[in-house]
């Protein structure tokens, strides 16, 4: 538990300076908004969003934010950055412009748009920081209310620390659980399902979350009254409110202009969330926002005569100087000063931000112009090239792109002249150079990347049999790595009690108690989110979704979150997490779909594994484990009770992540597949090889990455045919397939015959045994569709069969 507070007494003038250098941090960062404003509209920047009207209550917040808290918000906070010392004036104006220099841009180094916030997690190596000597503050994304299910996991981090011990370095992640998960999101945007799924996951879990709404009565033009029940979201979230034994939230509300409530209420919320773990929802009501939802449009146009004139009289920052005068905080001259004092700092760090960024971009300028400027000399087209030097040479504040553009435009005209090759150098290393402030950290680019962990091979007895479940190969390496890594803990539908729905974890949450092997409630969203929540803070969860076809409800969190979390911090936060399901063949719509194509285009900057067996799918956590990347592990649901081998090793093998396997080697033609179609594959083979095709099967293991050693390239080269059999759709997971053959690994330079794919039907498996048969590729369609190919090749041999 948390040690008893020491009231220090704070004196009048004490008071005074702490208020004073409150106001002028909201003056500041309103003068922020109102420049930032103009700088969108003369063309120096593309879009903003700001936190005008919300600058009052997050000065409160931030006064109740300690170290090793973490915030889980949206894109108006930048009063709460300023405040917490996360935001410059200089560093506001480098998001703003999209300065692509870490240094000058700290939240994302121009790859979101202004109002995205974040602190770094990570040191230049990729390890870890000692999170508890720092306020953290997980990257924000734009997809309102995305930002709710991982503020569930940051705030659970926060209960596991506290009640599971044993976890190695758990005092660089928490100081015994005594850390706030804060959030913020904007009083329309609690309309969106992911808000109410949050809300109920924390009032079950009891993890220390403090909520804020922040509510101007408006979602851009739209107006509360069509956007929550009786305009009002703490009072239909009044079922929520704990009551003597039961579980659930305290809901406090105040108004968003008083600011001396505001501290109040935001130290009670954080007494309350800190020493018990019981969630609260604050809503701060009355806010405004003077500038309207963004730079794209004016709020006059949807907002009363009324509303306006009300927002003018009770903006917080108005009203915080009313406050001031009235207990002689400050006289209105004191006021003033500190307001012309703003002005001209937010003036001077937006000149700083924009000379900072728009200086390297002109010195590359007139690099090109004077390359440009040789090499017309003695061109043909020198004319044509003196012109677009004149132009280039007259835009006052160049883009990258525009230097970028000449340069290659100017290219064509000397392909046959002595300049091409500098010139061609030139954009060779311009680009390369570029390219990659737009493009790193996709995944991981440090040694504990997935790449980094070396194949160990499982190890068997003399007399193994294929005697065991593969279920139990599950259970038994899963056992392992509880023991392994105390720090791991799963969780999802029917995980605990009877040990998930084909029995992976049986024994498990009796073994390793409730915390780490856990029941949820029925929300893949959340659970995703309790997943990425959980490892930004130094855990290793593994968030289990039953069926692949539920993944669907989460593949938001994880395409706008998860997948982009290193990317848009270029590197400096990081979410290990393991998401584990189960999918492909079983019987029904809604069991036995394969939307892979869909999820792999959906979550680039996660590895998406698709293992044929139990084996396979246990030496792939095993990996992980050892290695800081997200992925999907999706296991084979009609292998939970087929026969394998036992290993001795658990824990310990691990199955290569990008590698292929080749399954039989064969001469006639290359047969590439995944997960539970390899076993129809396998035996069409069989069959085949009784007519004289001989095929060879590659089982690829991983999506996400490809065949990282090109070896499926290095079997077409040998059999000169190739077919994709995929339970996909049409042009789904096969079409991607195909392109990493076909385009990265130029195959087409070995194909005799034309490269072909077998696929599951348009629509999603019907129930039952003929349902599959007549929805998915069989074993008949398999052996027909290389016969076919075979044919092709010699009719007199392979006769057509129909």
């Amino acid at each position: 538990m948390i040690k008893e507070k020491t009231s220090t007494a704070l004196t009048f003038e004490d008071f005074k300076i702490e208020v004073l250098n409150d106001y002028k941090i909201a003056i500041i960062s309103r003068e922020c908004s109102l420049l930032g404003r103009k700088e969108v509209l003369t063309g120096k920047a593309k879009f903003g969003i700001f936190g005008d009207g919300k600058e009052v209550p997050q000065l409160a917040m931030a006064k109740a934010f300690k170290n090793g808290d973490f915030r889980s918000g949206y894109y108006r906070d930048q009063t709460f950055m300023m405040a917490i010392g996360e935001l410059t004036i200089q560093q506001f104006f480098a998001g703003l412009y999209g300065h692509t220099d870490i240094k000058q841009d700290p939240m994302s180094a121009g790859r979101q748009m202004g109002g995205h916030f974040a602190t770094h997690s990570l040191n230049e190596d990729g390890s870890w920081k000692d999170l508890t000597k720092q306020k953290n503050s997980s990257a924000d994304i734009s997809p309102t209310a995305g930002q709710m299910p991982r503020l569930l996991g940051l705030a659970q981090a926060s209960k596991i620390y506290r009640q599971v011990s044993g976890i190695p370095n758990a005092s660089n992640f928490s100081i015994e659980g005594n850390e706030i998960a804060w959030g913020t999101i904007g009083n329309a945007s609690t309309s969106e399902g992911l808000f109410f799924e949050t809300i109920n996951a924390a009032g079950v879990l009891q993890v220390p979350m403090v909520m804020s709404v922040w509510d101007d009565e408006y979602g851009i033009s739209v107006h509360a009254r069509h956007q929550t029940t009786k305009e009002n979201i703490s009072e239909i979230l009044k079922g929520y409110q704990r009551e003597h034994d039961t579980n659930g939230f305290e809901i406090l509300r105040v108004k968003g202009w008083d600011y001396a409530d505001l501290i109040a209420t935001y130290e009670k919320a954080a007494d309350i969330a800190r020493e018990n773990h019981i969630p609260v929802l604050i809503h701060v009501n009355e806010l405004t926002q003077p500038q309207g939802h963004s730079s794209s449009g004016s709020h006059e146009r949807y907002k009363n005569a009324d509303r306006l004139a009300w927002e003018r009289d009770f903006d917080c920052i108005r009203q915080m100087k009313l406050w001031m005068i009235a207990i002689n905080i400050a006289s209105p001259e004191d006021i003033d000063a500190i307001d012309v004092q703003a002005k001209k700092d937010v003036l001077e760090g937006k000149k700083a931000a924009w000379n900072a960024f728009i200086e390297p971009i002109v010195e590359e300028q007139k690099e090109l112009v004077a390359l440009l400027q040789r090499i017309a000399e003695s061109s043909n087209n020198k004319e044509t090239i003196l012109k677009f030097i004149a132009d280039l040479s007259g835009i006052k504040s160049p883009l990258k792109k525009e230097i970028l553009v000449t340069a290659r435009k100017v290219l064509r005209l000397i392909l046959n002249e002595n300049g091409k090759q500098e010139l061609s150098q030139w954009i060779t290393s311009y680009t390369t150079k570029t390219q990659k402030n737009f493009s790193s950290n996709l995944f991981s680019e440090t040694d504990l990347n997935v790449f980094s962990v070396e194949k160990v091979l499982p190890v068997y007895p003399e007399d193994a049999k294929e005697d065991t479940d593969g279920r139990m190969i599950l259970r038994d390496n899963f056992d392992a790595i509880f023991t392994k890594y105390p720090e791991a803990l799963i969780f999802g539908e029917d995980a605990g009690t009877i040990g998930d729905v084909n029995q992976g974890l049986e024994g498990m949450q009796e073994k390793y108690g409730e915390l780490r092997v856990a029941d949820v409630g029925i929300r893949e969203a959340t659970i995703l989110g309790q997943g990425i929540g959980m490892a930004l803070r130094g855990l290793r969860p593994i968030a289990e979704i039953q069926y692949l076809d539920y993944l669907l409800y989460a593949i938001q969190i994880m395409s706008d979150d998860l997948a982009t979390l290193r990317y848009r911090t270029v590197g400096k936060q990081k979410a290990p997490l393991i998401i584990r399901t189960r999918g492909h063949r079983l019987e029904g719509i809604w069991h036995s779909g394969s939307p892979m194509g869909m999820i792999i285009n959906a979550i680039r900057g996660i590895h998406v594994l698709v293992p044929r067996n139990m084996t396979q799918a246990a030496g792939f956590y095993n990996s992980l484990l050892e290695c800081d990347e997200p992925a999907l592990v999706i296991e084979c649901l009609n292998g939970y009770r087929l026969k394998e081998k036992m290993p001795l090793n658990y824990g310990e093998f691990k199955t290569p992540i990008g590698v292929i396997e080749t399954l039989k080697e064969g001469t006639d033609i290359t047969l590439v597949s995944y997960g539970s179609t390899l076993r129809l594959v396998q035996q069409a083979a069989k069959e085949l090889l009784e007519v004289g095709i001989d095929c060879e099967i590659i089982d690829l293991q991983s999506l996400l990455p490809f065949d990282i050693n090109q070896d499926v390239v290095k079997s077409i080269a040998k059999t000169n045919r190739l077919l994709v059999i995929d339970e996909d759709v049409p042009g789904g997971a096969s079409a991607y397939i195909l392109q990493q053959i076909i385009e990265q690994q130029d195959a087409y330079n070995y194909l005799d015959s034309k490269p072909q794919t077998l696929t599951a039907k348009a629509h999603r498996p019907a129930y039952g045994t003929d349902g599959d048969y007549f929805s998915k590729p069989s074993t008949e369609d398999i052996f027909e569709k290389v016969y076919a190919m075979m044919n092709e090749v010699n009719p007199s041999k392979y006769p057509n069969l129909y």
